[in-house]
């Protein structure tokens, strides 16, 4: 299960955009994500009339390093860490702070996992 995936508010940790917010557009490769606003470049083109393009500076998106990035907590208002954890039975992402789900209002912590009819047996001596 992926830690950081599209569509997903993130926060940058280092690097000449530290500090800012964006939205993961997509993932690129296994390391690299696309976020939105962030890692802005310069792209220069030359004009070609045959393809009907006009020359000029454009700014262009470019990835970055998915260990640059970090999610963004609203309860907290920064960055934080996750884990991945089985809350009600599925695999869910979990940040380690405050036991939040990602995705989820500020207020509501992750119920704990229910523990199986076997588990149960077994701690009463079964």
């Amino acid at each position: 299960m992926e830690r950081i995936r599209k569509g997903d508010e993130v926060i940058v940790i280092t690097g000449k955009d530290k500090g800012k917010r964006g939205v993961v557009l997509t993932l690129v490769g296994t390391t690299r994500v696309m976020v939105e606003g962030v890692n802005i470049v310069k792209k220069h083109t030359r004009p070609n009339p045959m393809k009907n393009v006009t020359g000029g500076i454009a700014d262009k998106t470019m990835s970055m390093d998915r260990s640059n990035v970090m999610l963004f907590d609203p309860a907290t208002g920064k960055g934080g860490r996750i884990q991945i954890k089985d809350v009600d039975g599925k695999r869910s992402r979990v940040f380690k702070v405050n036991g939040n789900l990602v995705g989820q209002s500020a207020g509501k912590p992750a119920k704990p996992a229910k523990a199986s009819a076997k588990a149960k047996q077994k701690a009463a001596g079964g």
